[in-house]
């Protein structure tokens, strides 16, 4: 733990004869070092006698004493060392003054994630903090001129030099430069520095950041009077506020009002002059929660902050946020990592926390969901998740530990409607069709679309699949030829684009190469076949079908077309005033959206993700079905839900339909524990990854024995390694060895210990994945 030169003492280092400093820092580098969990130790030099936890810092590293910057995670004195010899610490190089300090609290959380989610330290802290903060993106210096106190004004001046004085004179306080000037109507900055030469005019200089923001139109938003239980959570997490930390589930209906219970409940943490994180899943969706928390708040400070703001907006909005005083901070994940100072915090709230957009995929791989409560803890606050759907580890907690306080909505708000659900079997619907051509679109939703066309209603249309079709065959009879990546173990895509020759390309989702649409099957130069479902094949259907659609009443929303989150919003805006009639997208429209035109919904297939090879593909498929069909009867109109799907009488889509989240969950819960799955046991996934399989596996079953051999995998389920569903990614073998532990400590004593004997050792071929969502 030392950031010494393996030959010996270099120049500069102290030696321990008592003259030297006594005092030591640990300090996490911006590298993968993860040998050293709690960071590198270096000696405190005299000029950086007053460096504190948090700040940012410039240390020597390595051999070459290569220059990197870190955060001094901790300060003290010779117990810092441990065993080391301080004659071998190096000393600190440099602090960044101009940076701003990590509060107590983001160290103490970046020190959990590090342990917890199996992460270097330095990556940890560096990606909590962002790049355009970091590089001080959008930071000018402002300079402004006052007059020096008791300064005696002799000797001639010019008619310029007057009027700068007679103008300070004039204001009590400071003036910026160039209003000094403009008012003034000097026209050089000359006049003003002879002034400041005699001793006569001081400038005062500051920092600041600038950033260009759109004008948005902030309206007002009505209070409207709560529910006996809308009331009942929001008084219970009040209360709670007094004790300190606690954790509450707000489990209500789609509709239900959930939206309108945090903003009773941010509202009252502002007047008791604490500051309030919400965390939406989606960028997409942030824009819309933002609006509404700002036309109900208008007269606090709102904060924004998610990867889709310029980086002088991030900058801007993080340094507003390390600001004393209350404020609601809005954003995605990475929100959890607002610099609010500490004792300011006094609620968080995650929406929609059952939701997969909270889990980052990229390292340190940490659920939004779980880092908000570790903040909250730290904080002293209490917590509240929402959700319709929530994720079974938080229903777990709340119904069988007894850790989540559970407070139900059963009801839709005041003036909405419980959409009616119809399940249809679309084997039974393929049979009303004459011609061979594909249809995704049944009989019974092409009928309820008309009708609500007719009537003047908005349709939503999902289907969790973008492109154009899946599966790309040959269909010549004797050949098996199918169209696959020749980087990855997976399918090609197929994708419209009129813009090219044959009017298509192929796409693999996974590596993102793209390739021609071939014309011919390169085995047996029979002619191409392609079929399967996606939204582009959707969107070609329903122009077909409803030709009479004005141009632009039609919306596609994915990953194709949405590139960002402005595209979305326009786009939600322009659904919202009536010109879109019908939107059509993957998961990013099933959640969040609140339109009280929308009278049908519909799902064109619900076994999208039914049967993929991942314990959680039931759980998904129920709550993607039962969020979607919550987006309508939210108007005057009663609302449709109609399902399409290959499997009407599977237990989680019939539940879905009934909208019977109870009864599934009891299910559920009951087939994972015979299993030993997730909630009832905790799971960790080490991937391998190597351009050789057998050094892949080799690599896999080295991990899994090292971890064996340990006392800490005791009661712990080390499966063999083994290949992951899609084997190979971007040409890339992958290796899985899944750890399952009765607890989670358990699992971190188990990890933590493999990380120090050097049985994990992240880095690009090797990735630790605690309490993953996703299996493929």
């Amino acid at each position: 733990m030392t950031g010494e030169d393996s030959k010996g003492p270099i120049g500069g280092l102290f030696k321990d004869d008592g003259t030297g400093p006594r005092d030591f820092v640990q300090v996490a580098v911006e590298r993968g070092v993860d040998r050293y969990p709690d960071g590198l130790t270096y000696s405190v030099p005299p000029a950086f006698a007053d460096v504190r936890e948090g700040d940012r810092v410039t240390v020597p590293l390595g051999r070459g004493n290569a220059t990197v910057d870190g955060y001094v995670v901790q300060r003290g004195g010779v117990e810092v060392l441990g065993s080391l010899d301080p004659a071998r610490t190096k000393p600190l190089s440099g602090r960044d003054d101009a940076a701003m300090p990590l509060p107590s609290q983001l160290l103490a959380l970046g020190r959990w994630i590090s342990a917890y989610y199996g992460a270097p330290i330095g990556v940890t802290l560096g990606s909590m903090v962002p790049s355009a903060v970091r590089k001080r993106v959008g930071t000018v210096v402002r300079r402004s001129w006052t007059i020096v106190p008791g300064a005696v004004r002799d000797g001639r001046f010019s008619t310029q030099q007057r009027a700068l004085l007679e103008c300070l004179d004039s204001v009590a306080g400071e003036l910026d430069e160039s209003e000094l000037l403009e008012r003034s109507g000097v026209a050089t900055k000359e006049p003003l520095r002879g002034l400041a030469r005699r001793g006569l005019v001081r400038a005062v200089e500051r920092t600041e950041v600038h950033a260009k923001w759109a004008d948005a139109a902030v309206g007002s938003l009505a209070v409207p009077t709560l529910t006996d239980e809308q009331r009942a959570a929001v008084e219970a997490v009040s209360a709670s506020a007094e004790h300190g930390f606690s954790q509450h589930l707000l489990f209500g209906v789609t509709g239900s009002g959930k939206t309108e219970v945090y903003l009773q409940l941010i509202e009252r943490t502002l007047a008791r002059g604490k500051s309030a994180v919400l965390l939406v899943p989606e960028i997409a969706l942030t824009p819309q929660t933002s609006g509404r928390v700002m036309a109900r708040l208008a007269a606090h400070r709102v904060l924004v902050l998610h990867s889709g703001l310029t980086a002088a907006q991030r900058n801007e909005q993080w340094g507003l946020a390390a600001q004393r005083g209350p404020c609601v901070v809005v954003g995605a994940r990475s929100a959890v990592f607002a610099p609010i100072p500490d004792g300011d915090l006094g609620l968080v709230i995650v929406d929609e926390e059952h939701d997969t957009g909270y889990k980052q995929d990229q390292q340190p791989r940490y659920h939004g969901r779980d880092t908000a409560i570790r903040r909250a803890q730290l904080a002293g606050c209490p917590i509240l998740l929402g959700s319709a759907t929530p994720s079974l580890e938080t229903w777990w907690n709340a119904t069988e530990r007894g850790t989540v306080v559970l407070h139900r909505l059963t009801r839709r708000a005041p003036g909405l409607r419980t959409p009616r659900v119809e399940l249809v079997d679309f084997r039974v619907e393929q049979r009303a069709w004459s011609d061979r051509r594909v249809h995704l679109i049944g009989p019974t939703l092409e009928r309820a679309l008309r009708r609500t066309l007719d009537e003047g209603g908005q349709a939503i249309i999902l289907l969790n699949r973008r492109g154009y079709a899946n599966s790309i065959v040959c269909a010549a009879k004797d050949c098996d030829w199918c169209m696959k990546c020749d980087r990855c173990d997976a399918g090609m895509v197929a994708h419209r684009d009129s813009r090219l020759p044959k009017g298509g390309f192929v796409r693999c989702h996974h590596c993102l190469s793209e390739l021609r649409l071939p014309e011919r099957c390169p085995v047996c130069r029979g002619p191409i076949s392609i079929f399967g479902l996606g939204t582009q094949r959707v969107e070609e259907e329903l122009e077909r079908t409803f030709p009479d659609l004005p141009p632009g009443a039609l919306a596609r929303v994915d990953s194709d077309t949405t590139q960002t989150a402005a595209h979305f919003h326009d786009v939600l805006g322009r659904f919202g005033r009536g010109e879109v009639r019908i939107l059509l997208g993957t998961q990013m429209i099933a959640k969040g959206l609140d339109f009280p035109n929308v009278r049908v919904v519909g799902v064109i297939s619900a076994d999208t993700a039914l049967n993929l090879p991942d314990f959680r593909a039931t759980e998904r498929t129920y709550q993607l079905v039962s969020q979607v069909a919550g987006r309508c009867g939210r108007g005057d109109a009663a609302g449709l839900a109609i399902v399409q799907t290959f499997q009407p009488d599977a237990p989680a889509i019939q539940w879905a339909a009934r909208q019977d989240f109870e009864a599934f969950a009891a299910s559920e819960l009951e087939a994972r524990a015979s299993f030993g799955l997730p909630p009832a046991k905790r799971l960790a996934r080490i991937v391998l990854r190597d351009a050789d399989h057998d050094r892949a596996l080799a690599a896999g079953r080295t991990v899994a024995a090292r971890l064996l051999a340990l006392p800490t995998a005791s009661g712990v389920l080390i499966r063999p390694a083994a290949d992951c569903p899609i084997a190979r990614i971007n040409d890339r073998f992958r290796v899985q060895v899944e750890l399952l532990a009765p607890t989670a400590a358990a699992l971190q004593q188990l990890i933590a210990a493999g990380r120090s004997s050097g049985a994990i050792v992240p880095s690009d071929q090797l990735a630790v994945d605690v309490d993953p969502v996703a299996l493929l």
